[in-house]
Formats: structure tokens, C-alpha cells, sequence
């Protein structure tokens, strides 16, 4: 079929949609859309046989509904109504959810039920969710839908759905934390249900902000709404039975200004910040909850860095912090490693938002890419033992490179991989010029990084991009992976792929040293972070700050200048 998708933003399931559909051989168009009007003239330009709206918050107009059949997707099951689904879902605790494939109608999520699929919801942040089990849901349902649409009858659902719960904005009334009342699970879920859009809303150090994410700490302790300690850029604070931990903070937009940067809470708190002790985490976790971005277990032969940080974002400290770790796991005697294995985001490389927060751009810039490629460096380095990078969630640009350092590619089936740079003007680095024509070639690498498109699993797999998929929900991932590094690991082939990786890497070392691949690579990337002009400036600030970015910018990026 001829579809077009059309999503206020190029999100993560607008992207797996994407990807998916294209897998199954449906020519497939993108359109970012404001308002009606866009959507209008979007298919006014293609002439789709079916609209679809993986991610969308404007209404689809009459004309073109009543013409074009326009299927939404909706995260929430069959009867749930309005903006805040998930919010609520989250906010009230509701332990399984789905995602519901409609068609659009006047009144929003009331049209006629084509397909939905249910989920269970455990008590994580709602991004996590809606990444991972909303995602696998909703994804399930629109492949059913579409291909209810490209039969003959083109039926919806044969039965529908009785009974509906329309449910208002989850406004900051209903999100606000009572620091002196609240004990620390109320706290999680209104950060949890407010998560990365829209933040809850509260005041600190005098000033007002949008608190995003949370996690629990079971042993500090203070005066209620008390700051207590940092720990590398997230401050603690303390509720009515125990703690929390906020690593990221906003601040309420001023009238006549633009929004402000979510940033780690101390850099944006700034020189309001009273004098507050750092207390690191160790790397192995020990008894009690507490929040941490990197960690280390061992089991046997088997060792595992984990880590998680938000949105996929490494600025130049978290890589420094992971490089450490990861040398760390070097030092201890197993013969695999396994880098990843958590549910969420992988990597998406660099960290744009402490970039365009920075004095110098261009400076920052450099720092976090050499950061950066140190860490992908001492990956592709490791010679004494098998490395597996095992993607539980999306990876791109940069996070795509570090995972292709390893010696193998787990990836959980409902992941995304973006092997490309382009789309936010960039050359690319990290050691890409050399991993991923090693991968799949150099024509296809070309393709991959000049088309700049998402790639499913599935896809990754069987283009070599991928050794082994894990065909799970994303709660299972992290123990499939460990138990599946334990038989690598215990493999005699282990041995002697040990061996043989080391006269590999010898021989490619001799043919073309890894500092030349970084040299050229790094050579072109400080050119356009120099050049004041080049587009990468105007579509970093345009992603950081959720605004359109300026077609001229996007049309250089898209010719490859």
C-alpha cells in the first residue's frame, strides 16, 4: 500500500512504525505536521491509499478524513479517551494498558476501533513505557490494522468495543508534590507519569521548574523537600518517609522568552545550589534502592556493564565515567563482557543539550566527541575477551558506533537502530568509517548513512548489522542476555575466537592504524563545528529546544553539506 504517516514529531514509534511497515514492503512517506493544514497539504502531495497518525495530537480534518481512510494510533485501550493516557495510567497505578489503532472521526479517539493490543505497565517511567511496552503494543496493532486495510473488505474490528472514559489534561494541579505530605512512592509516580513531557511543576531555591525523572533512595535521609546530596549532576531530596533523586531540571518558561534547556539538575540550578556533598554509587549495586547510571555484576566468566543514561544522551563526563568502568570490567577475569543489557535507550551518542547549554558549542562539541571516541576506541581495542553489546532499546549516530566496536550485537526485536548522522548535520565519527563498512560493506554503509532511515531489528539482523535479535517484551531482555552471554562463555570456540581476535585486530591495525579512521573522521566533523553556518547549529538547537528547524538547514543537511 501506499501509506502515509503523518506525527507531530519523528519520535521513536513514529520511527518503528516507520521502519516496520517499510520491512513488509509498503511504500512508506513522512510528514512532521503542525496543524490541519499541513496534514492537508501532506496528502495533497502524496495521494496515500491510507493515512496513518502513529504519534498525533491535532485533530485530522474533516476533508480529509471523509475522503482518505486516516488510522490514529491511540496509547491506551480500547474506550480510554484523551491527551494524557498514559499520564494517567501511569498517575493511577494501572497495571496493564494497551494501545489502540481507530479511525479518525470529529470527536478525538472516538472513531470506529480497527485493531488494539494490550500490554502489561510496570511501575517504570512513562517514557521507558511508552518506548517499550506501549511501543511493542501499539506496533502489533497497526500491522494488524493495515492489513485489515489492504484486504478486500477493508473491515474494522468485527466486534466493537462498548463503553468509553474520556479523561481532561493531566494538568500540574493533579501532578503537584506536597514535599512535606508526600512519601517517596506518591513522589516516583507523579515524576513517573510526568517523566520527560511535560516535568512536574514545582518551585526550588526560589525559583520554578519542571522536575524530570526520579528514582528512589532508601538510605539518606532529611526535612522533607531538604536537598541532600549530588551525584554527577542529579541532586537528592528528601520526602516524608525517605528520598529521591532528580537528575534533570527546566525552568518555567518567562513570558517572552524562548523555553529553557532541561539540563542535570545541578548545572541548572546553578549558583543557587547550596554546598551539598557529592556521594557517588559504587559500581557494583549493594542492598537498597538508590539511583545510579552505570553499574557492574559478575557472574563467573560473565561480566556486565550496565548503564542508562537519559534519552540516550553521553556527554563528555558520562563517557569519561563509562570509560573508567569499562576498564575497570577489563581488569576482572571473564571472558565475556557484556556492555548494555538494560530495557531502555542503548546510546544516542553525543549529548546535544549540554552542547547548545555550553559558553562554546564548538568547543563542547569537541570535547564530547572525543570523550566520546576514547570510549569507542577502548572497545574496539579489547582483545583478551569476548565484548557483546546488547541493546535492549533504540541506539543512534554515535550509540549505533559504540555497539558496532563490539565483537557481537544482541538487539531486543523491538528496537530501533539510526546508523546515521546526517539528519542533524553531521559527518560522524566514532570510529564509523571503519566498524560499520566492516559490518555490512561499503556500499551499504554509504546507504545506510546517506538515506539516513531508521532500521527495525529484524532488518539489522539480516543485513549483518546485528548478530543475534531477542525476540522479548523489554522486561525480559536483561536476564535473556545474561543467561545467552553464560553459554558464549562457556563455548570452547570462546577460546579460540579470543585468540583469533587478537591476530585480527593486529592485522587491521597494520594495514590502517584506528588513529587514521579517527584523524579523518575527526578532521571533517571539526570543520562544520568551526563553521558558525553549517547546519548542524540551527538543527541542534532546533531538537533541544522542540522547535521546527529551519528548512534551509534541513535541506543542507539532506544534500549532504
Amino acid at each position: 500500500m501506499r501509506i502515509l504517516l503523518v506525527a507531530n514529531a519523528y519520535n521513536s514509534l513514529s520511527q518503528r512504525v516507520h521502519a516496520e511497515l517499510r520491512d513488509r514492503g509498503h511504500r512508506t512517506a513522512v510528514e512532521v505536521v503542525r496543524d490541519g493544514a499541513d496534514i492537508e497539504r501532506a496528502v495533497r502531495d502524496h495521494g496515500p491509499e491510507l493515512v496513518l497518525a502513529p504519534m498525533l495530537t491535532v485533530r485530522i480534518p474533516r476533508a480529509v478524513w471523509s475522503r482518505h481512510r486516516c488510522l490514529v494510533v491511540h496509547p491506551g485501550p480500547p474506550g480510554d479517551r484523551g491527551p494524557s493516557s498514559l499520564d494517567w495510567a501511569v498517575h493511577d497505578r494501572a497495571r496493564t494498558w494497551g494501545a489502540t489503532v481507530l479511525e479518525a472521526a470529529e470527536e478525538m479517539d472516538a472513531g470506529t476501533v480497527w485493531a488494539w493490543a494490550p500490554c502489561p505497565l510496570p511501575p517504570l517511567a512513562k517514557s521507558d513505557l511508552y518506548r517499550g511496552e506501549v511501543a511493542d503494543a501499539a506496533v502489533g496493532a497497526v500491522l494488524a490494522a493495515v492489513e485489515r486495510a489492504a484486504s478486500p473488505s477493508r473491515r474494522p474490528l468485527p466486534r466493537q468495543p462498548s463503553g468509553h472514559r474520556t479523561r481532561p489534561w493531566l494538568r500540574q494541579e493533579h501532578r503537584a508534590i506536597d514535599w512535606a505530605a508526600d512519601g517517596t512512592d506518591s513522589v516516583l509516580r507523579a515524576l513517573r507519569a510526568a517523566d520527560s513531557r511535560p516535568g512536574v511543576l514545582d518551585t526550588l531555591l526560589g525559583g520554578e521548574w519542571y522536575l524530570h525523572g526520579g528514582h528512589p533512595e532508601d538510605t539518606l535521609r532529611g526535612r522533607p523537600g531538604e536537598l541532600l546530596a549530588t551525584r554527577w549532576g542529579a541532586v537528592c531530596r528528601a520526602t516524608r518517609d525517605g528520598a529521591v533523586w532528580i537528575p534533570q531540571l527546566r525552568p518555567r518558561r518567562l513570558p517572552g522568552h524562548p523555553a529553557g534547556l532541561k539540563l542535570p539538575a545541578v548545572l541548572a540550578l546553578g549558583d543557587r545550589l547550596p554546598p551539598l556533598p557529592e556521594v557517588p554509587a559504587p559500581l557494583r549495586p549493594g542492598p537498597g534502592r538508590t539511583w545510579r547510571e552505570i553499574a557492574y555484576h559478575e557472574d563467573g566468566p560473565v561480566g556486565r556493564l550496565e548503564f542508562s543514561f537519559a534519552g540516550g544522551a553521553m556527554g563528555a563526563d558520562q563517557c569519561r565515567r563509562l570509560l573508567a568502568a569499562y576498564r575497570a570490567a577489563c581488569e576482572r577475569p571473564t571472558a565475556v563482557l557484556v556492555l548494555g543489557g538494560g530495557r531502555d535507550f542503548f546510546s544516542n551518542g553525543i549529548h546535544l543539550g549540554l552542547i547548545e547549554a555550553a559558553a562554546d558549542p564548538a568547543a563542547a562539541s569537541r570535547e564530547n566527541l572525543d570523550a566520546m571516541n576514547d570510549l569507542v576506541e577502548a572497545v574496539l581495542t579489547t582483545t583478551d575477551r569476548l565484548v557483546v553489546a546488547a541493546l535492549g532499546g533504540n541506539a543512534a549516530a554515535g550509540g549505533v558506533m559504540l555497539a558496532l566496536a563490539a565483537d557481537e550485537v544482541w538487539c531486543r526485536s523491538g528496537a530501533v537502530l539510526n546508523p546515521h548522522y546526517r539528519r542533524m548535520g553531521l559527518y560522524g565519527s566514532e570510529y564509523w568509517t571503519y566498524s560499520l563498512p566492516r559490518r555490512v560493506g561499503p556500499e551499504r554503509a554509504e546507504r545506510l548513512t546517506g538515506r539516513a532511515e531508521p532500521v527495525t531489528a529484524a532488518a539489522a539482523r539480516d543485513m549483518g548489522l546485528v548478530d543475534q535479535v531477542v525476540d522479548c517484551g523489554p522486561g525480559a531482555f536483561p536476564a535473556r542476555i545474561t543467561r545467552s552471554a553464560a553459554r558464549l562463555a562457556a563455548l570452547p570456540a570462546t577460546r579460540r575466537r579470543i585468540v583469533a581476535k587478537k591476530a585480527d585486530r593486529e592485522a587491521r591495525e597494520a594495514a590502517k592504524p584506528l588513529a587514521a579512521y579517527r584523524d579523518e573522521e575527526s578532521a571533517r566533523m571539526n570543520r562544520i563545528f568551526d563553521d558558525p553556518h553549517a547546519p548542524y547549529h540551527a538543527l541542534r538547537r532546533a531538537f533541544v529546544r522542540g522547535e521546527r528547524p529551519p528548512a534551509a538547514a534541513v535541506a543542507r543537511a539532506e544534500g549532504g553539506c
